[in-house]
């Protein structure tokens, strides 16, 4: 049966307006060789990197449908991890900006994120109170480290031993040895949340902030690590620190680790720590709080923090000399002067910034120490702060504020201009015009609090209403404020252009709808040459309740407006004559729209439902209930019987006015969805919500059937709820363990298992055919090889089962793998076994070969060792694999050695060292001037 209609989709064209989301961080990252200067920031799902110093976008990296929440940078530069609100992380390639890996392992959103030193393994902490540990190199998941009882505030990965250091809400902070994968170390000094921490780069020092107003400063030994240049804490320190009790309990001495209170810092702000961050060389650390103050605090190293005591020393001894000459008494104890937390980490100034800051991140800048600091701010922006420190007296200066590409408020109203080229959005203290091709914005102009906004005729001016009950005019080529017209005793809820585009009407909450005419007048501070626009008021009407929303019919006949006592009048735009009343939602209609051809108004109310009515005799056609919450938004597609509807549920919606139907949901906001509005072809909808971005849809050629729609978002349901439903039990793991499987069941994960279950099951037809072909042909002359007439093998060239299951091994994602083996039922584990074995043999895909079974091997251990049909193949795998593993062993380090052997061709033919060497040389010949002099001053 052919289509008696077609509906095309809309599809997501751009996102922008967020300059940065308060739910993710900021960094800066290095791009194009160059530090300090590009920075990266969450924009609702994308990942957004600007350059700081022109404020251009430089790279945006897109998601899917969930929230960016952490972002952190690989030390290599070439890559960025980001952590979503579903718990998944990926892995974006800053080169090319595409996903190079995706991880799925939290239940819930991503809390931290952080790398090794090589950018090998990277650590995720999640608000599911989990700490999982994950592979770049194979891409999979390692282990999940279990312990924490609240979320997971921050990690940091031990450079010179094999540990990680994780914080939470739990109060606590834990040392987890990544080799055994247990937690060794608890330190319980804190009495509230561990919000974040530093952890020096001597990792001689840790630094917690919690949910006070102080900085804990904690010493660290690692046992059997000690670095020579560098005096361990010797007991004599531990007793004689003030800050630190006299107790047994206070030192706690593990196998592997040593920490002890050295003390305490106050900070300048009395609310709890937001975040702390240091540069790479360990000289500066900034720390905020809920306000917008930065401060600044110096790290002192070892040979300066000698210097100060010396001068405390100096200076305890000249005032002991004059105390003698003044004849007091003076005990005869020699003066010594104790180490203390101040000759560490000392306070050296602080920066306010524009807005309360939400996160930031320090870079060194110069080699004199001066560094520069880039804040996210509450309010949509980021600003960029310089601190010289290598000065006498520091001084902080604010560089550069990102704040042209998007709102500091939610937007709350948007209209197109009559040919849809651009589009005006207005928010409580900005109102910006937007070019619709580039998403740049062209003009930025101050305003009250608007609540609605509409373009003049000609697209030069706009006008917006007000909450304070003004009418403000607006040039939009120059970016003028013309003039504020008292229009209402309360604000301005509602402006609609009249049909003969002769003027306006305005609905306000002093219960009077007011028609405006288009004036030109002579202002001498506008221009002594040309008139500017102004509005002239004609008439007014009064009406029983609050005016909320207001529309005139496109045949210039009628007026549709909305009160707050739930009722729709319909008057005569002529007499002001009353025509209809239209009575049904159980909630003050919102928002209102009437068809191009004036034959249908639809209204949507916070009783979350739309209605369909007729004009002609005011009948309710159809009441749908359209969304989860209020509705917030309804308008007509010029030209058509199809309308959009948008909610406070995020989601926004065709139907079809005349067969009552849902076309398409269109999903992408993450929060309200405050306003829409249509180009005047129909080809664009612009949208604005309370994630503060603006997003464009644009109509494409693809055609929408919604059954097929129905049909594909309940499987979506489906799936979410069987994987919700299903939990893998992995036989020997221990329900309360510490430790458990870095992944969680997935949709793609199941679909994995099931193309393994299929290829496996064609692979058993093909054998048995087999078999029976090679019976029939040994009592017959034809000794033809069997071909399969399979259309999946015929279709990828007549291949083998054998190499059809190994391919399809292969195409599952490594990160992935082990969970769709997991889910394998055992009745195929034997068979694929088999198979496995055939592969080792043969050579092909050793790796991850090996990976399968031994990871089958771990879990069906016991089932397969007491199954005496597999015990031929188990002792087949372990010499194929033995032999085969050395081979490629063998290969590598071939291919390492021949590199190696080319490297010294060519250092001896150039005459010159790779700098990694020459910088190792030159870093070993600094520590052992470094060791002889220190040798030198203790002879002395």
């Amino acid at each position: 049966m052919g289509l008696t209609k077609q509906y095309l989709r809309y599809s997501s064209s751009a996102q922008f307006g967020v300059i940065g989301s308060t739910r993710c961080n900021v960094v800066f990252l290095k791009l194009r060789n160059t530090i300090g200067r590009y920075v990266a920031s969450g924009a609702v799902e994308d990942i957004n990197v600007w350059d700081s110093r022109t404020g251009e976008k430089v790279l945006v990296l897109q998601g899917d449908k969930f929230e960016v929440t952490w972002i952190t940078a690989c030390p290599d530069g070439e890559r960025i991890a980001a952590g979503y609100s579903d718990g998944s992380i990926k892995i974006f390639n800053l080169i090319t900006g595409e996903v190079t890996i995706t991880f799925t392992g939290h239940r819930s959103a991503i809390s931290c994120l952080a790398f090794d030193e090589n950018g090998m393994l990277l650590a995720s902490g999640s608000h599911d109170t989990d700490v999982v540990v994950w592979d770049l190199v194979a891409e999979s998941g390692l282990y999940r480290l279990k312990g924490h009882k609240g979320i997971v505030t921050q990690c940091c990965f031990v450079k010179r031993k094999n540990m990680l250091i994780t914080s939470s809400k739990d109060t606590y902070i834990k040392w987890w040895d990544l080799d055994t994968q247990h937690c060794f170390k608890t330190m319980v000094g804190h009495r509230a949340e561990v919000w974040a921490f530093l952890f020096t780069p001597d990792e001689r020092r840790l630094i917690t902030g919690s949910s006070d107003s102080e900085l804990r400063v904690w010493n660290v030994e690692l046992l059997g690590t000690e670095d020579p240049d560098i005096p361990p804490p010797t007991k004599e320190t531990k007793k004689n620190d003030p800050d630190q009790d006299n107790n047994e309990d206070n030192i706690v001495e593990e196998r592997q680790v040593i920490c002890t209170k050295a003390g305490s810092l106050f900070r300048k702000g009395r609310d709890r720590v937001v975040s702390l961050n240091m540069t790479s060389d360990g000289r500066h650390i900034v720390c905020h709080g809920n306000d917008k103050m930065v401060e600044f605090y110096r790290l002192y190293n070892e040979s300066e923090i000698e210097v100060k005591l010396k001068k405390k020393l100096k200076k305890a001894k000249k005032k002991k000399k004059k105390q003698e000459e003044e004849g007091k008494e003076v005990s005869d104890e020699e003066i010594s002067i104790q180490r203390t937390v101040d000759d560490e980490l000392a306070f050296i100034g602080s920066n306010t910034c524009a807005g309360k800051i939400c996160s930031l991140d320090i870079v060194a800048n110069t080699p004199a120490g001066d560094s520069v600091v880039v804040t996210l701010l509450r309010n949509n922006q980021i600003e960029t702060i310089s601190a010289t420190t290598s000065a006498a007296k520091p001084e902080f200066t604010s560089l550069k504020k990102l704040c042209v590409p998007g709102h500091r408020s939610e937007c709350q109203s948007l209209c197109f201009t009559s040919d849809g080229m651009a589009f005006l959005t207005a928010s409580s203290e900005t109102a910006k015009l937007w070019n619709r091709t580039s998403q740049q914005c062209v003009r930025t102009v101050s305003s009250a609090h608007t609540k609605c906004c509409a373009f003049v005729p000609g697209d030069r001016q706009s006008l917006l209403g007000t909450k304070d009950g003004t009418i403000e005019i607006l040039d939009v080529a120059s970016g003028v404020h013309l003039e504020s017209i008292s229009a209402h005793n309360g604000g301005v809820s509602s402006l609609a252009l009249q049909p003969d585009q002769r003027g306006i009407a305005s609905g306000g909450a002093d219960k009077f709808v007011k028609f405006w005419e288009f004036d030109l007048i002579s202002d001498d501070n506008y221009s002594t040459n040309t008139k500017r626009l102004s509005l002239a008021h004609t008439r007014s009407l009064e009406l029983d309740d609050q005016v909320l929303t207001i529309e005139f019919s496109a045949n210039k006949k009628l007026i549709a407006i909305s009160l707050l006592d739930c009722s729709i009048k319909v008057f005569y735009v002529n007499t002001l004559k009353f025509f209809l009343s239209l009575y049904g939602h159980s909630l003050p209609p919102n928002t209102l729209s009437i068809s191009s051809d004036s034959s249908l108004i639809v209204t949507g109310s916070s009783d979350r439902n739309v209605k369909i009515w007729g004009l002609d005799f005011g009948d309710c056609h159809r009441s749908l209930f359209a969304h989860d919450d209020d509705v917030s938004c309804v308008k007509f597609v010029p030209d058509t019987h199809l309308f959009f509807s948008c909610g406070k549920d995020g989601l926004i919606k065709q139907w079809d006015a005349d067969k009552f139907l849902l076309i398409q949901v269109l999903r992408g906001h993450l929060g309200p969805v405050w306003a829409m509005s249509i180009g005047s072809d129909g080809d664009y909808l612009a949208t604005c919500g309370r994630d503060r971005s603006l997003r464009l849809w644009q109509r494409t050629m693809e055609v929408v059937i919604p059954d097929e729609e129905r049909e594909m978002e309940r499987e979506e349901e489906d799936e979410k709820s069987f994987v919700k439903n299903q939990g893998t039990v992995i036989a020997g793991e221990v329900e309360s363990s510490e430790v458990g499987m870095a992944t969680k069941t997935t949709a793609e994960s199941i679909k994995a298992t099931e193309r393994i279950m299929e290829a496996i099951e064609l692979y058993r037809e093909e054998t048995l055919k087999e078999e029976e072909y090679n019976a029939t042909i040994k009592t017959s002359d034809n000794r033809k090889p069997y071909i399969s007439k399979h259309p999946i093998l015929m279709a990828n060239g007549n291949m083998s089962a054998t190499r059809w299951v190994l391919k399809v091994l292969r195409k599952i994602k490594s990160s992935e793998l082990e969970e769709a083996l997991l889910v394998l039922p055992f009745s195929y584990v034997p068979d694929l076994l088999k198979l496995l074995n055939i592969f080792v043999s043969r050579g092909g895909e050793v790796e991850l070969v090996c990976r399968c079974i031994f990871f089958l091997m771990r879990i069906h251990h016991g089932r397969i060792t007491s199954n005496q049909m597999l015990v031929d193949v188990i002792d087949e795998l372990r010499t194929n694999t033995d032999v085969k593993v050395r081979e490629v062993r063998d290969t590598i380090g071939f291919n390492k050695a021949a590199l190696n052997h080319i490297r010294r061709q060519i250092e001896e033919k150039n005459d010159v060292k790779f700098f990694s060497d020459a910088t190792q040389q030159a870093k070993q010949k600094k520590k052992k001037r470094k060791r002889t002099a220190q040798r030198a001053i203790l002879t002395l």
